[in-house]
Formats: structure tokens, sequence, C-alpha cells
């Protein structure tokens, strides 16, 4: 295994990334007028919404998908995960800017990119973004039947994203690709965004911390700023045990993608992260620190190609 050292990344969000700075409320009150109805002044008296509440963040996540990538209809359940979209969309690029490497260069874009999402939650977010801005092609999973029907709705009322989405329900909870990926399958990427915690518990006093700090109050019971079910907050083990059994899994489907990656919050699970590869012997491993704001994040990516291998599969799939 070819491992390299955790690669430094410049405090802030990628360079393509498009929620660089303050956000432009003008612009998205005119998306999506509803989010007016969220909106307060910060002490300085500029326009900002609360934060620490769910539906605020809702509707700003609505108006971004509206106004920055060509989504007319997004919605999700009630009590589902809201995700940041700057930091989902810094995921997608660098894993683009990750591609492009094994492409001289030039950036990694168009259909013949496919991708797969490991737990793509209600709000498709990820496939949205990897089709709006690279217009890559997208199998995403998720073991949630009401996350699915989500998902689909949202592909059905967004007719570009018809062709470029497919959704396949993972049946068994503690599977990622056994029961998803099938045997004729080949992706050029792997994208997974773990459940962070190990209990019920653990998410709540996390989210505790969150509205502390959003807020400067210490609230006992706070609402999820960004919700979230059960199954997208926390698992059995946590985040550590969730990407030791993806490894494994990936091993098995070795000459099936070209690159696995997942997302790692914590720094201390790194080294876990590695060890657990360690076992399965791959190529090559990469870890890509990201920042936004004060948050720290790091992409782990790993290939049980070759360099010949690599170069081979560029040439029959990157024409």
């Amino acid at each position: 295994m070819k491992k390299k050292d955790l690669k430094k990344q410049a405090p802030g969000l990628h360079k393509r990334n498009k929620h660089q700075g303050s956000y432009d409320f003008d612009a998205l009150t005119s998306a999506y007028p509803e989010l007016s109805n969220h909106l307060r002044k910060n002490p300085k008296g500029e326009d900002t919404i609360d934060f620490a509440n769910a539906e605020s963040v809702k509707a700003l996540n609505t108006a971004l998908l509206k106004s920055q990538y060509g989504i007319g209809y997004w919605d999700i359940p009630k009590n589902y995960l809201t995700p940041p979209i700057p930091g989902r969309a810094d995921y997608i690029h660098h894993i683009a800017q990750w591609l492009s490497r094994d492409n001289s260069g030039k950036l990694a874009a168009g259909s013949h990119i496919k991708c797969l999402d490991i737990g793509t939650g209600a709000s498709l977010i990820y496939p949205i973004i990897g089709v709006s801005d690279y217009d890559w092609t997208f199998v995403a999973s998720d073991i949630d039947s009401k996350s699915i029907e989500s998902a689909q709705k949202i592909i059905d009322e967004n007719p570009h994203l018809k062709e470029r989405v497919e959704l396949r329900h993972q049946p068994e909870p503690s599977d990622t690709l056994y029961g998803v990926l099938q045997p004729k399958d080949r992706f050029d990427v792997v994208i997974c965004n773990p459940p962070f915690h190990s209990s019920a518990e653990e998410a709540m006093e996390a989210s505790t911390r969150k509205v502390r700090n959003l807020t400067g109050k210490n609230i006992k019971q706070p609402k999820l700023n960004f919700a979230g079910m059960p199954n997208e907050l926390w698992c059995e083990g946590g985040e550590v045990q969730f990407i030791q059994n993806y490894v494994r899994q990936s091993s098995k489907f070795a000459k099936s993608c070209l690159w696995y990656s997942t997302l790692v919050s914590k720094d201390s699970n790194v080294k876990s992260v590695y060890q657990a590869l360690s076992k399965y012997k791959p190529e090559q491993v990469q870890s890509i620190q990201m920042g936004q704001g004060n948050k720290v994040s790091r992409l782990v990516t790993w290939t049980f190609l070759t360099q010949e291998q690599q170069k081979q599969w560029k040439l029959n799939r990157w024409k």
C-alpha cells in the first residue's frame, strides 16, 4: 500500500465552490421568496438566518438549489437531515480535482464519469451538485425507503436529473456495497458521508454543543439545526466501524471502482481508517484536508488498481 501523508489544504472552501464569502440574500430571496420569512439581522445590521433553526436552514438550502444549481423542485420529509450545501459541494469539488489528476489535469467532467453515492439521503444533495457542476452520472443508495421515495420525487420533478441519477435501495443496514453494487457495475469514484456518531446520546451532545456555539445559549434539549433521522446521524460503532465495514466490502469489489472515498469527520479517526485499509492492501491511499470556517474535515481515498490498471481504465472509459 502506497500511503501519502495528509495533504494540507488552505483554509476555506475549494476554489470552484460557488459558496465563497457571504450569502447574497437579495438574489436568494428573489429565487425563493419564502426565504424572506426566515431573514433576521445580525449585530452588524446585515441579513442572515437563524442557523440553529432547521426550517430556516431548509429554506436557505431550497433557495441555494434553485438559484445556483437549476433545481426547480426540492423538498425533504419533516425531521430528515438538511445538509449544509457548501460543505457537501466541497466534497464533490475535491473529488473532481482528484480525478482530474488521473486525466492529465483535464477537468474530470461529463456523463462518462460514473459515481456511486452511499447513503444519499432524502435530499439527494451529492448527485444534485455532481450533475449540476460536472455533468456526472450517479447511482445513489440508501437504507431508508422514505429517503428513496423523497429522492425519487426530486429526480422526477427535475428533468435534467432523470437520465443522470439512478436510485437503489440498500436492503441490509449493516452493508454498504453488498446488495447495491452489481457484478457488471464500474464506477470511477464512490463517495460516502458516514453517520458521525455511535449513539443517540452522542448525537444529542454534539447538537447541544453546536447550538450553544451558534446562539450562546445552553439549551439542554436542542432541536437539531440540520435535523436528521437516527440512521442519518448515528450507527453502532459510529463513524469508525461504518468505514471499517465499507473498507472491507470495497476489497471484495477491487476491480469495480477506480477510486473509493469517504469523509472522515474526526481527525482522531483517520488513524483507525488507515489501519483498516492496511489489512486489505490497496495500491494507493490519499488523505485530503478540507476546511470551512473553523470546521476541518478529511477525505480519504483509496484504489486497488495498479498504475497500469488505472491507465487502462482511463483509456477504456474516459475516451
